[in-house]
């Protein structure tokens, strides 16, 4: 009777935690919910200009529109703004397909380099925005996005990787030699703030992707590969490939707010 007993409480307690995925399972829940981001011209060509990576936060099932994230940078066009190229993103459909979706900006965090999109169409599975402020260093974490500027195709490529650092965004400056535009504008832009650094290396079309727990699929950041890396690696006459992304806990507001809206 007492054995029987024991492992009824054995069974119990390692049915109790949360059930975990393996990375395979992870990834696939993660895929589905990655756009492409970019712009439309009719007179391009090519027509579609892919800017970055982002990813699907909230959808439409209560007939809503979907809500997504990407830093802010991947919506800046090099050079002089083009006002008649249209803001889109590209939602996976299928297995192989693509569809493309006219979108709008309805907040952007300048501080964090994020912006909340809106894209209109049937509903996208989202991705659980989890608590980035229980992330610790030496954390498994992956990431997915479209390297290399969709170079490689619009096929979404996963990392592996760790938390290597978690430490401010911008470094202090060891001399006024060292000071540029991109540290003051950060020094200027208020408190600061950490950031994670990763031993995984993203590419150019990384940004804007999430990052992820390789067990559950739950957000823990967002690649950023420019805003960063202009701050925290302005001295460096060679740039190291060091990746970087920005804690999940900072887009929690932009989603509260719009729920409260």
């Amino acid at each position: 009777m007492r054995s029987s007993l024991f492992f009824v409480v054995l069974a119990a307690i390692f049915c109790a935690g949360p059930v975990k995925a393996d990375m395979p399972g992870a990834i696939a829940k993660v895929k589905p919910s990655v756009l492409i981001v970019g712009t439309y011209k009719n007179t391009d060509n090519p027509r579609f200009s892919l800017r970055g990576t982002g990813f699907v936060v909230a959808n439409g099932n209560l007939g809503s529109s979907n809500l997504a994230i990407t830093n802010a940078h991947v919506l800046q066009q090099p050079g002089k703004e083009d006002v008649e190229a249209a803001l889109v993103v590209h939602v996976k459909v299928g297995e192989k397909d693509w569809q493309m979706r006219p979108a709008a900006v309805l907040e952007v965090d300048r501080i964090h380099d994020l912006v909340l999109l809106r894209f209109e169409g049937p509903a996208a599975p989202a991705l659980r925005v989890g608590d980035s402020g229980a992330v610790q260093e030496g954390q498994a974490i992956a990431f997915t996005g479209f390297p290399i500027g969709g170079a490689l195709g619009f096929s979404p490529v996963t990392h592996r990787g760790m938390v290597s650092s978690i430490a401010l965004a911008a470094l202090p400056t060891a001399s006024a030699r060292q000071l540029n535009e991109n540290v003051i504008r950060s020094l200027r832009g208020g408190p600061s703030f950490n950031i994670f650094q990763l031993d995984g290396t993203a590419y150019p079309g990384n940004s804007g992707g999430p990052v992820f727990d390789p067990d559950t699929g739950e957000v823990l950041g967002i690649i950023n590969m420019v805003f960063i890396k202009g701050t925290r690696e302005s001295a460096l006459t060679n740039p190291s490939g060091i990746s970087y992304a920005i804690p999940s806990s900072h887009i929690l507001p932009l989603l509260q707010r719009r729920q409260n809206n």
